[in-house]
């Protein structure tokens, strides 16, 4: 019997991350201590107090049996009122949020809620692969926005062709953004919304993974913005996480929320897709969601770890700022190097750091006449290690001669 994947899986380029993994368990079978950069997966446990309620959860739900495709009305209760405490906004819990299954499930999966073969979506370069993998199952097609520094890292929305803005059904944004660490401010999104209902599209915003991680004012959500400028939230729903805020990447759970309309149709996909998030994991999601202590915590942490890093880049000649928000640093290469050159530098056994090339994280872009890939030149830092082995990081860097 041949058995071979479809056509759809085989034209997927190997998923980045998965490749990185790969470089580090080479490393460390060498016998090289590697400080991983590479993947951002958070090194620091889950909080007790979540803990402490998924344990209490287990006894209470032992005979719950399925739980609901949208989530319980305690959590989604808990989303609203987190939504309401940190940006303002006003949401009903029962028609403009759903629980999803994490970030990664729900991103792949929405275009397949709004895409039919041919239509357009609208994915930043460099960007969350989902966003474009999935484009690809729904059989769209990716049209890639570059981030750039002269932009501030911002998609320049105005510069998409007028013929593909009519083809586009969805377009991703990512603020606070991985890799750049960039934040968008309410006149960005006032821009954003109104250039996306002239051409009728669905903005999903990819912002609460990273959204309570930041060093200096806190970023706002798109539907603060949309809300406070007037606006309304129709056509707009946000994708939320709380891998990142409280440390719970393996839990699978975080929530959407926005538009009614959009909202409802997300929900008629899931319930095809998957049977929801489990009882036991949404309560202590509900604990997690409630505490603010845990993740400012996280935010002094991250701070730490960043400055460190920026030090150690500073003390060989590169450039280095501190990213607004996230646990990414996204740093220029030295000149005369390829991003993907300086990461093998760095693989060097002698200084055993791994690192993501931008360009393995991003898509060629058609932007303005030219063709560009907007991570060449950059590689990223993950602010994942240890505070012991980031200052070690710091002083193998003084090994590299640039």
């Amino acid at each position: 019997m041949k058995i071979e994947p479809s056509k759809r899986l085989q034209s997927l380029p190997a998923y980045a991350f998965k490749e990185i993994n790969d470089k580090v368990a080479a490393l460390r079978a060498s016998g090289v201590k590697a400080i991983d950069f590479g993947v951002g997966d958070p090194s620091e446990p889950t909080p007790d107090f979540v803990v402490n309620a998924l344990v209490e959860a287990a006894k209470k739900h032992v005979l719950t049996g399925y739980p609901s495709y949208v989530g319980l009305k305690e959590f989604r209760v808990a989303a609203a009122d987190y939504m309401k405490r940190r940006f303002g906004v006003t949401l009903d819990p029962e028609k403009e949020i759903s629980s999803n299954i994490g970030s990664k499930e729900a991103i792949f999966n929405f275009s397949e809620a709004f895409v039919d073969p041919g239509d357009v979506v609208i994915c930043p370069s460099p960007g969350y692969p989902p966003m474009k993998t999935g484009t690809f199952f729904a059989e769209g097609t990716p049209f890639y926005a570059p981030l750039l520094k002269e932009n501030n890292f911002l998609i320049d929305y105005k510069a998409i062709p007028e013929e593909i803005a009519k083809k586009a059904q969805i377009i991703w944004t990512n603020y606070p953004n991985s890799p750049t660490g960039a934040v968008a401010d309410k006149n960005y999104y006032k821009g954003l919304i109104e250039w996306a209902r002239k051409y009728d599209i669905v903005i999903a915003a990819d912002e609460g993974c990273y959204i309570d991680i930041y060093f200096d004012e806190a970023p706002i959500s798109i539907l603060q913005a949309a809300d406070e400028l007037g606006l309304g939230r129709e056509g707009i729903i946000a994708f939320y996480s709380l891998s990142k805020r409280n440390n719970m990447t393996g839990y699978r759970v975080g929530f959407v929320a926005g538009d009614e309309g959009v909202v409802n149709v997300y929900k008629l996909l899931k319930t095809n897709i998957d049977s929801g998030t489990p009882n036991i994991i949404q309560e202590a999601a509900i604990k997690a969601l409630e505490n603010d202590v845990h993740v400012g915590q996280m935010r002094e942490l991250y701070k730490e770890k960043a400055k460190i890093l920026i030090n150690g880049l500073r003390a060989i000649g590169l450039e280095a700022e501190m990213p607004k928000a996230t646990f990414y640093i996204w740093q220029k290469v030295p000149a005369g190097m390829t991003d993907v050159e300086f990461a093998k530098k760095l693989l060097d056994p002698e200084i055993g750091i791994v690192v993501t090339p931008g360009s393995l994280i991003s898509d060629e872009c058609d932007y303005n006449g030219r063709k560009i890939n907007p991570g060449a030149g950059y590689v990223r830092f993950a602010l994942m290690p240890t505070l012991e082995e980031i200052n070690e990081a710091a002083i193998k860097l003084a090994k590299i001669k640039i």
